[in-house]
This record gives structure tokens, sequence and C-alpha cells, in this order.
């Protein structure tokens, strides 16, 4: 045989015997690489898993969250409105109030000037009465018309 057969079946027997540990070397590598995928992949589908049903938690916190504000809202109208109307009301009651506050005042008013122009018709009456009395009764006819009255009252005291 010559040294390129020796060289070809050297080569053969190298390649066999480096075959077998370089094949376990690479499938030992290839199923680790495998595995390292299989889990990456396993946890991706937990990781997606937890993310539903995270955003699932979160859809359902915000339904409630505008369930609730719109409870919120639909109270804060209704006391609203219960606060106009207490308020309309509290408003019309001062009105009438302050309307039934005028009216005495007006009718003090009005009796008060009654008053006051009895006042003076009766100082004006008496004072006329004064004039006309200290004319008429001046003289002899006037003292005269004194005596009587004064003779009488002790008849109309009784």
């Amino acid at each position: 045989m010559n040294p390129t057969d020796w060289t070809a079946v050297a080569f053969v027997l190298f390649v066999i015997a480096i075959f077998k540990p370089a094949k376990n070397f690479i499938l030992s590598g290839l199923d680790a690489k495998i595995e390292e995928i299989r889990s990456q992949v396993e946890e991706a589908e937990q990781l997606r898993e937890e993310a539903q049903a995270l955003l699932a938690t979160y859809q359902r916190q915000q339904r409630e969250a505008l369930k609730e504000a719109e409870e919120i809202v639909s109270r804060a109208e209704e006391n609203a409105s219960r606060m106009r109307t207490k308020a309309e009301n509290d408003l019309d009651e001062a009105i009438k109030r302050q309307e039934t506050l005028a009216h005495e005042k007006i009718a003090q008013a009005e009796a008060a000037a009654i008053a006051r122009v009895q006042s003076m018709a009766v100082n004006l009456a008496v004072s006329a009465t004064e004039k006309i009395l200290t004319e008429r009764l001046a003289g002899k006819a006037g003292k005269g018309l004194i005596d009587h009255a004064i003779s009488d009252l002790p008849t109309k005291l009784q």
C-alpha cells in the first residue's frame, strides 16, 4: 500500500475515533440548547398566562372603578338636586318672611302715621277750641256762663 492509502486509512480511522466523542459533545450541546429553549418557551408561556391574568384583573378593576365613578356621579347629581331644591325652598321661605316683616313694618308705619295725624288733629282741635272759647267767653257773657257751669258741676258729677 502506498502512503496515500495509508493516509486515507489513517484519516478514516481518525474521523471514526473523533466522530463518537465529537458526536456526543455536539449532541449534548444541542440537547442543552434544546432544553434551554424549552425552558425559555415554558417561562414565556407562564409569563404570558400571568400577563393575561393580570390584564384580566386590571380590566375588572377598571370596570369596577368606572362603575364606582358612575355611582359617585349619580349620587353627586342626586345630592346637588336635593340641595338645589332645599335652597329654593329656603329662599322661598326667606322671601315669605321678608314679605311678612315688610307688611308688618308697613302696618306699623301706617298706624304710627295715623296716630300722629290723630294727635295733630286733636292738638289742632284743642287749640282752635281754646281760641274760639277765649274769644266768645271774654267779657260779662263769658263770666256768667262760667259761673253757671261751675254751679252745675256738683249735680253733674254725681
